[in-house]
């Protein structure tokens, strides 16, 4: 970032521009992961199977995930995990098929 993308806000504290916030806000939204190759992944309303089926992701599917939170553990082609991530409004996959380079969180907790 320049020096002329840079504002002091009174405060004492220097912010970036409003353009620049959203850019990394949208850069971030468009962060996606992809499915296991060659799985149809269920898309479930909470985290866990028990879950009602919402829709099914067709493979070669990516995903973006708003949230995470602990739900039932599965086991899939990326390990065991009882993470759960939230890819839209009521809408729950397991974090073991998704492939997000981590066995822990990577989004903040639902």
């Amino acid at each position: 970032m320049s020096l002329d993308q840079v504002q002091n806000t009174g405060g004492g504290e220097e912010t970036a521009g409003g353009a620049e916030a959203e850019a990394v806000a949208a850069t971030a939204a468009l962060s996606s992961y992809p499915v296991a190759p060659g799985y149809r992944l269920n898309v479930r309303s909470g985290p866990g199977t028990n879950y009602s089926l919402v829709r099914v992701l067709s493979v070669g599917s990516r995903v973006s995930i708003n949230c995470q939170r602990p739900g039932e553990w599965v086991s899939g082609p990326y390990g065991t995990s009882n993470i759960w991530d939230n890819i839209g409004s009521g809408q729950y996959v397991s974090d073991a098929y998704i492939r997000t380079g981590s066995d822990g969180y990577v989004a903040p907790r639902c």
